[in-house]
């Protein structure tokens, strides 16, 4: 069974996905694929260089990912251009590290996709796990990891998919809004319904 854990900026999901590690799941993060992909040297990177131009490099040759977040995050149209460069070579490694968990003997596979839906990713996964909260726990949680204003942060989460539209397109929603203790129960009683069995 392929999981697909997703939610939205400042939900929790990564806790989650730290949870799901230590009980022994494999983890195909896509964050951190799309890392990878854009290393220094490789095609991608050469790609984004060539489309949005040398000051999007810094001097030790990796990518500005405030630079380059700055100058796509209003604009569609060069952030199409991004993701059409990014996409592909992300889809393509995390369908590989899938496969590859899958020959080495996982019956479950968690595939952490932050923008499952956005990317219209559904058909990569068997099942569907959203970590939810409430907007204004969301909001006060982004103003205080990323140091955002009240406005940055309603911007940030105004710019994904609603989360009520995340919650109806799953198979199972786990509500963070209260202690670690009550997620991680939430977690272990719909991997159990699931009959979800780690690797580990």
């Amino acid at each position: 069974m392929i999981i697909g854990l997703t939610g939205s900026i400042a939900s929790g999901k990564s806790t989650v996905a730290a949870m799901l590690r230590d009980k022994g799941y494999p983890i195909v993060d896509a964050d951190e694929i799309s890392k990878q992909v854009v290393e220094p040297g490789s095609p991608v990177l050469d790609e984004i260089i060539e489309a949005f131009g040398e000051t999007i490099v810094l001097e030790n040759g990796h990518l500005n990912r405030a630079k380059l977040g700055d100058l796509i995050f209003n604009n569609i149209e060069r952030r199409q251009k991004l993701n059409g460069i990014i996409h592909p070579a992300v889809r393509k490694e995390m369908l590989r590290q899938r496969e590859e968990w899958v020959a080495k003997g996982a019956s479950t596979v968690i595939m952490d996709i932050p923008l499952l839906f956005e990317s219209r990713l559904q058909p990569f996964v068997d099942r569907i796990l959203v970590v939810s909260v409430e907007r204004e726990l969301q909001k006060s949680r982004l103003m205080e990891r990323n140091g955002f204003s009240e406005e940055e942060a309603e911007s940030r989460i105004s710019s994904q998919l609603s989360m009520e539209l995340k919650e109806r397109g799953a198979d199972a929603v786990l509500n963070n809004n209260g202690t670690l203790e009550a997620t991680e129960q939430q977690l272990d009683s719909i991997l159990a319904e699931w009959q979800a069995k780690p690797l580990f």
